[in-house]
């Protein structure tokens, strides 16, 4: 199956402690059904200090559900995905505004 969303698109949570926060995909894992996106779900981790690394608390993104997250659309609204055939290429479409994305 195409994925609907993918690297590099503008998403906003649906659900969730980042509800209506809105950000872009850093990675996407199909297999698992997570996105991590930039900026949200974020947890603090503690890493161990070594020779290179100072070490201490850092901030890390956490993966995101997929059917938590949700295209903008060009009016900047939440919007779902589609797919269409468009000069014998298949494009994913805004399903509101009905723009390519």
């Amino acid at each position: 199956m195409a994925a609907k969303l993918r690297k590099g698109d503008k998403v906003v949570v649906l659900t969730g402690k980042d509800k209506g926060k809105t950000g872009e995909i850093s990675s996407v894992d199909p297999k698992a059904g997570k996105a991590v996106v930039d900026g949200l779900n974020i947890a603090i981790r503690h890493v161990k200090q070594s020779q290179t690394s100072q070490g201490g608390r850092t901030p890390k993104a956490m993966p995101i559900n997929l059917s938590n997250l949700a295209i903008v659309d060009a009016n900047g609204k939440a919007t779902r995905v589609g797919f269409r055939e468009e000069d014998g290429k298949k494009v994913r479409f805004a399903k509101s505004t009905g723009e390519v994305i």
